[in-house]
């Protein structure tokens, strides 16, 4: 909500003008920390958006890792075992390997778009900082 300017009355007081000034830059300042409070709290936000995907995806990831192992026991029970035994189309190794690359590749996508969600945004309040650089340049400028 931008703040209507006021152009200053012919009689005005010294006072009364450096009075509305100091008022302005409360205002301005006010602005400012509503301007900060937003956009922190979108930034957190997109925080816990970004932190879900990741731990879902270490999750996942680490879910198939161990079905990975598991069908490393399997693969070695395979290897050692006569031939005659195994009747089944797909040995046993196989279905874990399957799985396992299966949901070790979900847990890696979910990973990448967590850390791709991360490095799209900065978590800190940028366009406030550069705002209130703006405001103190302007300041500055105007003595």
């Amino acid at each position: 909500m931008p703040a209507e300017v006021q152009t200053p009355v012919e009689g005005a007081s010294f006072t009364s003008l450096v009075k509305g000034i100091v008022n302005d830059v409360g205002d301005l300042i006010k602005q400012e920390f509503r301007f900060a409070q937003a956009e922190l709290k979108t930034d957190f936000r997109r925080t816990g958006q970004a932190s879900l995907l990741l731990i879902m995806g270490a999750v996942t990831s680490f879910l198939g890792l161990g079905v990975l192992v598991l069908m490393l026991v399997h693969l070695l029970h395979w290897l050692t075992s006569p031939p005659s035994l195994d009747t089944a189309g797909l040995p046993l190794w196989a279905c874990h390997a399957i799985v396992g690359f299966l949901v070790t590749g979900t847990g890696a996508i979910l990973l990448l778009a967590g850390k791709k969600k991360f490095d799209s945004f900065n978590p800190l309040p940028d366009e406030t900082a550069q705002s209130i650089k703006e405001n103190l340049e302007w300041i500055k400028n105007s003595k």
